[in-house]
């Protein structure tokens, strides 16, 4: 890929120019923290990007800061927020806005961008990734790292079990019906990721029934509705009942590797582990947008860019011309293809590149074909304590130490007291 080229090229540079003793030192220096939350050295690509901008800019350095997940990336940021430590931006989940700006910690991009060309700039996104970031008519957030959750599956176990490799299940019913005949010894029809985020496959199946698990504006949730009982009673009897997944809970940094290995003939997880799996499959495998009961649909996922409050205005348009570069058509198409997150912009599948790539390779458009069915990923105000309460009760029910309508009633009942002093 061009990046480590000229990640190797600019490297080389700055080591004659240091030597030579004409090094010009950066004027402004940014830090930005950010997060993964698939596998593969997705690290050594985010540096390639920022080692491509800092060659074309010179006077702007960036420390690129790899914080964990997005949870760790999060406290990790506004840690050193806190502590005094200077940060401008940073790479945080896309459900974490309401937060940040209930805090006071972030800055609208309206704010910052100028004139038609800032404008266009912003409605250059796909509106269904801009959903999170936009809020009381202002654009908090920029899509960067974002995904869909699709279903992965393993077409050689369908032809060994007389399915078609090219018809995977497109309704609840064929996903239990196909994963009865895919299950055998040591090997799950399906497995969805109940540990990590819970409440993301969850919604999932939620706006498969029919329901939304909150309202848009980020100040009521739905959990006890019958519907989102039903829901979770239905994820349950996948393994009690039908006994196509593990009973208890199933690992989300794990499953990719089990289904790498022929534990399960079919995953749900983020397309952010697209070219991760391409590139280790042993075996002929597809990817399907997720199946319906009422309806088809998928929250979308993953990371925006968001630039703190606390930060002067030069660091301000430093950081957004960061931002601007690692999100245009030819950074997104790479990042996409790199890793198997969504070129953020119709304009990224324009791209020679990306237009080549998925040409060769149909799967890397599932995800973006899924975000016309997709919804808003999950957030409210008091996002982190409200979605461990949702989290808990699914792996509660799921385990069986909970019924789900005691779980999820439980959940809301939390989920009230949190919210009542933004209403």
């Amino acid at each position: 890929m061009k990046h480590f080229t000229k990640l190797t090229g600019a490297l080389s540079l700055t080591t004659a120019l240091v030597a030579g003793g004409t090094m010009a030192a950066a004027e402004t220096e940014l830090t930005m923290y950010y997060p993964i939350a698939v596998g593969g050295a997705l690290t050594e690509v985010v540096d390639g990007i920022v080692a491509d901008f800092e060659a074309e800019n010179p006077d702007i350095k960036v420390n690129a800061i790899y914080s964990g997940n997005y949870d760790d990336t999060r406290v990790r940021a506004l840690s050193a927020l806190n502590s005094g430590e200077p940060a401008q931006l940073a790479v945080m989940f896309s459900i974490d806005a309401y937060d940040l700006i209930e805090q006071d910690l972030i800055v609208p991009f309206d704010d910052l961008v100028e004139g038609e060309d800032g404008e266009e700039w912003l409605n250059g996104f796909y509106p269904a990734l801009m959903a999170n970031g936009q809020i009381e008519g202002q654009t908090w957030g920029i899509p960067f790292q974002r995904s869909t959750i699709v279903a992965y599956y393993n077409k050689d176990m369908f032809r060994d079990a007389g399915l078609d490799p090219e018809a995977p299940p497109s309704t609840w019913d064929e996903m239990v019906e196909m994963g009865k005949a895919l299950t055998k010894d040591g090997t799950s029809g399906i497995m969805i990721p109940s540990t990590g985020y819970p409440y993301w496959m969850f919604q999932a199946l939620a706006i498969q029934n029919g329901k939304e698990l909150m309202s848009g504006d980020g100040l009521t949730t739905y959990f006890d509705d019958p519907e989102v009982v039903e829901t979770l009673e239905f994820w349950k009897s996948l393994s009690t009942e039908h006994g196509i997944m593990p009973e208890g809970t199933v690992e989300w940094g794990t499953l990719r590797q089990a289904f790498l290995e022929g534990q399960t003939a079919m995953m749900w997880h983020s397309t952010g582990n697209l070219t991760a799996v391409k590139d280790a499959a042993s075996f002929d495998f597809g990817v399907a947008e997720l199946p319906a009961n009422e309806r088809k649909g998928s929250p979308t996922g993953g990371g925006n860019f968001y630039i703190f409050k606390d930060t002067t205005d030069e660091e301000r348009a430093a950081a957004l011309k960061l931002i601007r570069f690692m999100t245009a058509p030819e950074q997104a198409a790479e990042w996409s293809i790199a890793t198997g997150y969504m070129g953020v912009s119709p304009a990224a599948y324009e791209t020679e590149a990306l237009q080549a790539y998925v040409a060769d390779f149909p799967p890397a458009l599932v995800a973006r074909n899924q975000l016309e069915h997709a919804v808003a990923e999950f957030s409210t105000f008091e996002t982190a304590r409200v979605r461990e309460g949702l989290n808990n009760a699914i792996q509660s029910a799921l385990t069986g130490a909970k019924e789900p309508a005691e779980a999820l009633g439980e959940a809301q009942e939390a989920a009230e007291r949190l919210l009542k002093p933004y209403q």
